[in-house]
């Protein structure tokens, strides 16, 4: 027997006990037809019983007809299981739901705190890293069926070809555009030249080709050149010095000519990548040849088979890299956030805002389902569990009632004796 029914049947038995004992005093005393004690015992007894009497009525009227008769207002909680629902759900919600309530709770709680003081436990920082890497085991446990790989490939293929290259290209362009941030890769292009320029490789490349325009271009006058290596070595170091002169002096005006072209090549192209359909046919022929291009298909195909079973292989290794990595990153974040009490407050304020934004819609749904759960219940089954759940200290009311009402009965007996 469960043990809430077992305690309720024993209040219920004490209840009806003392009931019972009382009606049984009664008849005792009024069958005695004496004064003294006797008659202060059947007015004891009398007002107990009819205490025991109205309360068990009271109680029982809560849950069902007493005695099978279907007097009005009787069986509540049965007949009123729709209006119950109802106000509970209504309850929960506009009390323990309110956004001012949860608000005033999770300030209390301080979750970002907490969320520090948990992520820098190495215990714990270790159980979300094991957690973490379980999920990228099966997930490449998944990856390796077929017909998943089949419909990822499928997918992958038709977002890219369904993607505008050239419109986005032309995009990402005009948005460097703006304020000059692309004379960034200009600049970025000057160093990297200049560096290149400035190594012996270089400069013996431009000294050999010097060389060899010479002896094409001017054959007779090279003849007369007394040392040619010396003199395409000083010539190609000569050229390389004056190119990296004028890229400095590129480098260093913001206004130089060469930074205006490089301005309208760049705005140009990107004007030209959204409007010029020929060239955004050529754009998009070649994005189709490399998508459909099986050897470039089966070199990312490889890398990401590499890549798989090197994650695959570490996932399942003891020490693991992976695992170890996430341990890490997850105990730097604690104490990354333990330190900075700014992103603390930042984190506190936007969990506030979630709870505002969606709080409305999770009490309703809440409440909904209370609601609906409840109603959908059989009333039999509704008013048994109630019972179970406050019947037994509804006992209590029915013995206190017995109690009360024989102190009370004495009390009224003392009353009428002094009146008379």
């Amino acid at each position: 027997m469960d043990k809430r029914k077992r305690i309720l049947v024993r209040n219920k038995r004490i209840a009806t006990g003392l009931m019972m004992g009382a009606a049984l005093l009664f008849l005792v005393a009024r069958s005695r037809k004496g004064d003294g004690a006797w008659e202060w015992l059947a007015a004891f007894a009398e007002a107990a019983m009819v205490g025991a009497l109205a309360d068990w009525f009271a109680v029982v009227a809560l849950f069902r007809h007493p005695m099978g008769i279907p007097i009005p207002h009787t069986a509540i909680i049965k007949n009123k299981k729709e209006v119950i629902a109802a106000n509970l759900a209504l309850f929960i919600r506009e009390k323990f739901l309110a956004g001012n309530t949860l608000i005033a709770k999770l300030r209390e709680y301080n979750p970002a705190g907490h969320l520090a003081v948990y992520l820098m436990s190495h215990k714990n920082a270790e159980a979300l890293a094991n957690g973490l890497t379980r999920v990228c085991a099966d997930s490449l446990h998944f990856l390796d069926d077929e017909r998943v790989r089949q419909l990822l490939r499928t997918a992958l293929s038709n977002r890219i070809e369904a993607f505008d290259l050239a419109g986005s290209a032309g995009a990402i362009l005009h948005t460097l555009g703006k304020d000059n941030r692309h004379q960034i890769v200009l600049d970025d292009l000057l160093h990297r030249l200049a560096g290149w320029l400035g190594t012996a490789e270089a400069q013996m490349k431009l000294a050999g080709a010097i060389d060899a325009m010479c002896t094409k271009e001017y054959p007779l006058l090279v003849a007369f050149i007394p040392n040619r290596e010396q003199f395409s070595k000083g010539a190609g170091e000569k050229v390389a010095a004056r190119i990296n002169a004028f890229m400095q002096e590129v480098s260093d005006d913001p206004n130089h000519e060469v930074r205006r072209k490089f301005d309208n090549a760049v705005m140009n192209f990107a004007d030209r990548l959204k409007s010029d359909e020929l060239l955004r046919n050529k754009v998009e022929a070649i994005k189709l040849e490399v998508v459909h291009n099986q050897a470039i298909a089966d070199y990312a195909a490889n890398i990401a088979n590499d890549l798989k079973s090197w994650l695959k292989s570490d996932l399942q290794h003891p020490r693991s890299k992976v695992r170890e990595k996430i341990s890490a990153a997850v105990a730097g974040l604690g104490a990354t956030l333990s330190a900075n009490e700014g992103l603390k407050e930042s984190l506190n304020e936007h969990l506030e805002s979630l709870i505002l934004q969606y709080g409305d819609r999770a009490r309703g749904a809440i409440a909904g389902h209370i609601s609906g759960t409840m109603k959908q219940w059989e009333s039999e089954e509704y008013t048994n569990e109630i019972e179970l759940s406050i019947g037994s200290d509804l006992q209590f009311i029915r013995m206190n009632g017995t109690l009360v009402g024989g102190v009370i009965g004495l009390l009224l007996h003392a009353v009428s004796l002094l009146l008379a």
